[in-house]
């Protein structure tokens, strides 16, 4: 759809795009509003009010919904369904276990970080430490030391791939706002994920976070002894089947099978670009088909399904796993929907234009105005990917009219990823969960989590900044 002649100039639509998000602040934060229904809400208010002709607004509204979800709601959906296969399997437990044996006692939190890093490639934050839990707490007993040596790096990696790499719906959202490659910001996400997490994270750890005591209470490990969380079907003899968790090579390989799928998918169509590749070459067609980030998904979890998940288990089975893998994800995506129908309501009403005005005045760098307004939103609100939606539609205008390479739209989506994560504070349900989890008060929980969360964020940031000086 094509941008509406802007009805206002661009100090008063700045003023009302301002006015719209405390507004939407307000809902969330003060008056416990859904944030689905307050984005929509807002949405439609902010359509109307910036002057959208009546007529207009459900289209403009309802288009940029839809368009969101068709890029968001593949992505997502498979990831979950690759996580929930490989946390009912064992394969979390797996991953963590050999990496243990292979790193030793002294670096077993760094092992724990490792396979959470492999592991939060599919799952989300919240999920993927849930399922962390019992493997932390058996860690941490057998070790001995505080609890947040082995806790943090875990909850750490798993926030670090939640903001940056997709399939997460914060990245996926953002890549999509701003015009930019999904399959190219996962694979420039995952090493910039390793490295600020080990940065930003491990270090801080083993610094500082890691020497303050919070004990394990007995509490904490009811209900959280691990073994297979889904039942086995009975064999032809009509005893139980014993359960056979995958080997490390299995879990592996199916965690870098979508990574290399896109690889492959990347270098060829960069390759018939400059004309190595002929155009017509049909193997490369067909490369970069299977290489595209929803078909790259979808193979992996048919490939996950029937290597992992039939393991002693039923078709039947396996698909009941796959169905629980989508309920808990329905509001991250609807919510990510609606933060897309408030950024596409942003730029038809002219307010992304606006913007990209201000900013130039302001003689900001594109990027540093992207972190900026990603921590603004992350601290006013808490929610890392409404910061992360709403931050990528605010900017999308400013830089479809930079015509910025592939690499440079990276950097601003890692950009507004750091500022959606730092400072997490009592606004956040990620701190609510970490505080309740690790049985620290909020006191500790804002000294530990809140800083370390910031001590990510800025590593990340350093990184999009150094990236952004260096790629064409």
């Amino acid at each position: 759809m094509e941008a509406i002649d802007p009805a206002y100039g661009a100090g008063t639509l700045l003023t009302i795009a301002a006015a719209a998000v405390a507004l939407l602040l307000v809902l969330i934060i003060v008056v416990r509003m859904h944030a689905f229904v307050a984005l929509i809400l807002i949405s439609f208010v902010t359509a109307v009010v910036a002057g959208i002709p009546l007529a207009d607004v459900p289209g403009v509204a309802i288009g940029a919904f839809g368009s969101t979800l068709g890029q968001v709601a593949l992505l997502v959906g498979l990831g979950a369904m690759i996580g929930r296969l490989l946390e009912v399997t064992g394969g979390a437990q797996v991953l963590a276990d050999t990496l243990i044996a292979r790193f030793g006692e002294k670096r077993a939190p760094f092992a724990l970080g490792v396979a959470a890093l492999l592991f939060g490639f599919p799952i989300f934050f919240d999920a993927g430490l849930v399922v962390f839990l019992p493997i932390i707490f058996s860690v941490a007993r057998r070790f001995g030391g505080s609890l947040l040596l082995y806790a943090l790096p875990a909850a750490g990696a798993f926030a670090a791939m939640h903001a940056i790499v997709p399939p997460h719906p914060g990245p996926v959202t953002a890549a999509t706002e701003l015009g930019g490659s999904v399959g190219l910001t996962l694979l420039v996400g995952v090493p910039v994920a390793f490295v600020s997490w080990y940065v930003g994270v491990y270090l801080f750890v083993k610094a500082y976070a890691g020497k303050i005591d919070v004990p394990i209470r007995e509490s904490m490990l009811a209900g959280m002894s691990g073994g297979d969380p889904v039942e086995l079907d009975d064999g032809p003899d009509g005893r139980p089947r014993e359960a056979t968790p995958p080997s490390f090579g299995s879990v592996l390989a199916i965690l870098l099978l979508p990574l290399v799928l896109i690889a492959l998918n990347t270098t060829l169509t960069t390759l018939r670009t400059v004309g190595t590749v002929a155009e017509d070459a049909g193997w490369a067609d067909v490369l970069i088909l299977v290489g595209q980030t929803p078909v790259a998904l979808l193979i992996t979890v048919l490939v996950a399904s029937y290597t992992l998940g039939r393991r002693g288990r039923s078709l039947a089975t396996v698909e009941g796993i796959l169905n629980d893998a989508l309920a808990p994800i329905a509001a991250v995506v609807l919510i990510t929907g609606a933060g897309g129908m408030f950024g596409g309501v942003l730029r038809q009403s002219g307010i992304g234009a606006a913007l990209e005005e201000s900013l130039a005045d302001l003689g900001l760098p594109l990027i540093v105005s992207a972190f900026l307004i990603a921590t603004i939103l992350r601290v006013a609100q808490g929610s890392a990917t409404v910061a992360l939606v709403t931050a990528s539609g605010l900017l999308s205008t400013a830089v479809v009219a930079a015509d910025l390479s592939d690499l440079k739209v990276v950097c601003l989506v890692l950009a507004i990823a750091a500022g959606s994560t730092v400072l997490s504070h009592v606004n956040d349900s990620g701190f609510w969960l970490v505080s309740r989890f690790f049985g620290m008060d909020v006191k500790t929980t804002l000294k530990t989590w809140t800083v370390m969360e910031t001590t990510l964020g800025l590593a990340i940031f350093a990184l999009a900044v150094l990236l952004w000086f260096v790629v064409p």
